[in-house]
């Protein structure tokens, strides 16, 4: 079922669209977000937006060689970042303990979920980002049952 379907003109308007994207994945009640894109598609710089929506106060990057890395939000509370790029197998997310912080509660934001899809619960949210100009993007956030 879509949620949110927003069109990003360009860089400037991204915290404006990080915030819809935020308080839309705060009602949906799913704390697993899979973001789906094509390489350069922008999921690591539409992560940061989010960190910054939802008053992360470190430096938002991409977990491509640790596989995770951990914020804390405006309250305190945990967020997950995982960039599943290159890792060799699901054997290897479950040796990190990926299924646990799914389990967490705490929103987790998983880029490249196709490596791992056998460990992703259901309900999720999809956050899927689609180029359409040099800075230009289509986002669709909707939640897999």
């Amino acid at each position: 079922m879509l949620l949110l379907q927003l069109s990003v003109p360009a860089l400037a308007a991204l915290p404006a669209a990080a915030r819809q994207l935020a308080a839309a994945i705060a009602a949906s009640g799913c704390s697993v977000v899979a973001l789906v894109g094509e390489m350069g598609a922008g999921k690591t710089t539409l992560v940061r937006a989010l960190g910054e929506a939802l008053g992360v106060a470190d430096d938002v990057s991409s977990p491509t060689f640790g596989l995770v890395h951990e914020y804390r939000d405006g309250r305190g509370a945990p967020v997950y970042h995982f960039d599943f790029y290159r890792i060799d197998s699901v054997d290897e997310a479950a040796r990190i303990g990926a299924a646990e912080y799914f389990d967490s509660g705490y929103l987790c934001l998983v880029e490249w979920p196709g490596r791992v899809a056998a460990l992703l619960p259901v309900p999720r949210l999809e956050l899927t980002l689609t180029p359409t100009g040099p800075e230009a993007r289509e986002i669709e956030l909707k939640i897999i049952n």
